[in-house]
């Protein structure tokens, strides 16, 4: 079915500023259009000038709704848009899925029982609000059960709502281990709906929903907006949630409404956060006369690397097949396939090849290391600091200075230095009910058993007495014995008479005493969880339980200040690095059973593997110019050491689009 744009010609010349593939897509006159952008072929060209086409045939600027994911997104295609038509990117309606909602939502609020002025909540607000709750209405009774906190019950419910799911179903299936707190939980979510009713407050989640919910079910709205929105542009519409997928239907709904969805199903890697690919895949069966088109023509690698690029995601079979071609010509250097013997050695050929490469005149800037999960970064981090190269992480903190792994190294401090004041305080800040005045009257009375016991013993090692013995004497709250009790123990378990345990031991005992804490206080539990096996053999490789946190103590105090971005090396998830570049990519920890993931193989998901796939295409196609693909044989060292075949990512490239390095 055809959709007549308009009769006035367009000032710019777009056949000549645009390649036949994102001409033929601007261009069209079809009403149900989906363009598959491959990487790095100009899809913000390609929506840019679509709406620049679309004014220069005559469309109001008011009927054209151009939604987005990110601010910087929106903020790049206006300002573009204004640069090719002159025209003031005001007068357009653009922005995120929320942004747009909060827009609308504030004209229509009574009809949903709030107040044009309501305000939102941002993720502090949500977590403050969440915190209250709980302990209002926290059971009260289970002394050895941790309640999950309020950021662990916030990611549960976001989830619930990304996914159109009910958030009992979410708990059973991704939180299985709170389910004995369903009924507590479920009259907390009851309470959490009320006050931000009352306090006339959406959250971010709600902006989606309520939207949704206005548009469902009052359609005089409904169709004052879809017939408003003549033209309906999404960008990255692989990433799309079941809310926002709804929203654009029903934006997009009218008798006279044109859709297009611009994105890349190669490049969805969102499920975990409620991103559905289905949404992209199934858009020609939704809209049978939709018109498809295919941008192939890549202006960011050189052909080497797409060589790999398109060999990497050919085994997926839920996708639409493309074959992205190089602009650029290309030097004959291969990617390169690096079996390191272990972790240690693996860093250290990325340190290395690093200053090589910036020797020889490439900036810091250009150059990046990516990885699947934030832990497999540590030993780069430890060698990019030996070496004295700065870095800047873009995945999150820098490995020692994330809560989970301070944690347990606390106790490890306090176990070389029992005056260590920070470190026990945090540890006694993991007792439930223990807030700052409890932290320092037991640390004070800690000090005195300390002192009194030393006085009685000059000249007895500590590490020869049991903690339960050196302060047997100490009071503390009734309420807080069972775990301080349950602390000494451990202590003296760490470090037992007549027995060294190997920093390795002393590490997974934490761990194992920590978990209860752990899972209920922190939301992404299980990649934390990855975090402190890999602390584990870190500890291992690393010598002396001295020698090692003084290491953690240096490398979390260096360049604090961040250099220049031409001196700054970056260091990313492959999540977070989806709409990136650089001249010189490295994935490391390219291990079967690391990347991809352990657990996919396991479950014999196959959407999972086909995500996993894709995954491992974001980080290829993320290289301009060089590419370096790395794992290590064996993943630390002594009796822990984990053996780790090569990815079958790797595995399954032709040998002769790949260049073998040994070390």
């Amino acid at each position: 079915m055809k959709y007549p744009l308009g009769l006035r010609p367009a000032a710019r010349d777009f056949a000549a500023e645009l390649n036949p593939e994102q001409y033929a897509a601007v261009t069209t006159d079809e009403r149900h259009a989906l363009v598959i952008a491959g990487a790095g072929s100009g899809k913000t060209r390609t929506l840019t000038y679509r709406v620049a086409w679309l004014l220069e045939q005559g469309v109001a600027p008011w009927r054209i709704l151009l939604l987005t994911f990110t601010n910087k997104a929106a903020r790049e295609m206006l300002q573009r848009v204004e640069q090719l038509t002159g025209r003031a990117s005001t007068e357009l309606w653009g922005g995120t899925f929320h942004a747009v909602a909060n827009r609308l939502l504030r004209r229509h609020a009574a009809r949903l029982g709030y107040e044009p002025g309501f305000t939102i909540m941002d993720a502090d607000d949500q977590k403050a609000l969440m915190r209250t709750l709980v302990r209002q209405h926290a059971p009260k009774d289970s002394k050895d059960r941790r309640f999950p906190k309020a950021e662990v019950l916030v990611g549960l419910h976001s989830l619930a709502a990304n996914t159109a799911r009910d958030w009992q179903d979410v708990l059973l299936s991704d939180y299985p281990h709170l389910e004995r707190f369903q009924d507590a939980i479920g009259h907390i979510f009851e309470q959490y709906a009320e006050r931000k009713q009352q306090s006339n407050s959406m959250d971010f989640d709600d902006l989606l929903l309520n939207l949704l919910r206005l548009l469902r079910e009052h359609e005089d709205i409904r169709a004052e907006l879809s017939g408003r929105f003549l033209h309906v542009l999404v960008d990255e519409y692989q990433d799309t949630n079941a809310p926002q997928d709804a929203i654009i239907s029903l934006l997009a709904g009218g008798p006279e409404s044109s859709l297009m969805v611009v994105g890349d199903d190669a490049q969805s890697i969102y499920s975990w956060r409620g991103a559905n690919v289905q949404h992209i895949l199934d858009f020609g069966k939704r809209y049978p006369d939709a018109a498809i088109f295919k941008i192939e023509t890549n202006y960011r690698s050189v052909p080497a690397i797409l060589d790999v690029s398109n060999a990497a995601i050919a085994a997926n079979t839920g996708q639409y097949a493309k074959e992205l071609r190089a602009a650029r010509s290309g030097t004959k250097l291969l990617p390169v396939v690096l079996p390191a013997p272990d972790n240690r050695t693996e860093a250290l050929f990325v340190a290395r090849r690093i200053d090589e490469l910036m020797a020889g005149g490439i900036a810091g800037h250009d150059i990046a290391v990516l990885y699947r999960a934030h832990f497999h970064s540590l030993d780069v981090q430890l060698e990019l600091t030996r070496n004295h190269i700065p870095f800047r992480i873009t995945s999150g903190l820098r490995f020692f200075e994330q809560a989970h792994v301070k944690d347990v190294v606390a106790f490890l401090r306090l176990l070389t230095n029992p005056r260590d004041e920070v470190a026990f305080r945090r540890i006694v800040s993991t007792f439930p009910g223990v807030g700052e005045v409890s932290a320092a009257k037991l640390w004070a009375a800690w000090l005195n058993s300390l002192d009194t016991w030393r006085q009685q013993h000059p000249d007895l090692p500590m590490q020869q007495t049991p903690h339960t013995e050196v302060f047997a004497g100490m009071k503390v709250a009734p309420k807080i014995r069972p775990h301080w009790d349950a602390f000494l123990t451990l202590m003296d378990t760490l470090h037992p008479v007549g027995h060294e345990p190997t920093p390795t031991e002393l590490v997974a005992t934490v761990v194992s005493y920590l978990t209860p804490y752990l899972r209920s206080t922190y939301e992404n539990y299980d990649e934390r969880e990855e975090d402190l096996a890999q602390l584990a053999r870190t500890v291992t490789t690393s010598g002396e339980l001295d020698e090692f946190l003084a290491q953690v103590a240096l490398l979390s105090e260096v360049d604090k200040d961040v250099p220049d971005d031409d001196d700054c090396v970056t260091l990313s998830t492959i999540h977070q690095a989806k709409g990136l570049e650089w001249k010189v990519v490295f994935v490391i920890f390219l291990g079967e059973g690391l990347f991809p993931h352990y657990r996919v193989i396991e479950s014999g998901d196959v959407a999972g593997m086909e995500e996993e796939t894709r995954l491992f295409y974001v980080a290829v196609t993320r290289a301009e110019d060089q590419l370096y693909l790395s794992y290590p044989r064996y993943n630390g060292r002594g009796y822990d050491r984990q053996m780790c075949p090569p990815s079958r990512f790797l595995t399954s490239l032709p040998a002769d689009l790949i260049d073998i390095w040994e070390v």
